[in-house]
């Protein structure tokens, strides 16, 4: 069995509303120096050992991410 770790983030450009929430919220509860705050998705997948991680970038590709506005990286656990 294979764990792989999926990170899906908005591509450089795209608004990400709630990170800049999250950014203005922290600024209002006193911390300084925040200068961007990105929110993304984290899906962590248990698979058989015939998938391959090129099965896991078309997943992502086809459903777990819009490639249109979001990026994704995939690592994979030991």
């Amino acid at each position: 069995m294979a764990k792989y770790q999926i990170f899906v983030t908005a591509k450089k450009g795209i608004f990400d509303p709630a990170g800049t929430i999250s950014k203005n919220a922290l600024g209002n509860l006193g911390y300084e120096g925040i200068n961007d705050v990105k929110i993304g998705k984290f899906i962590q997948m248990d698979v058989d050992d015939s998938v391959t991680v090129e099965d896991i970038e078309e997943m992502c590709e086809k459903l777990l991410a819009n490639p249109v506005i979001e990026d994704f990286t995939i690592g994979a656990e030991d």
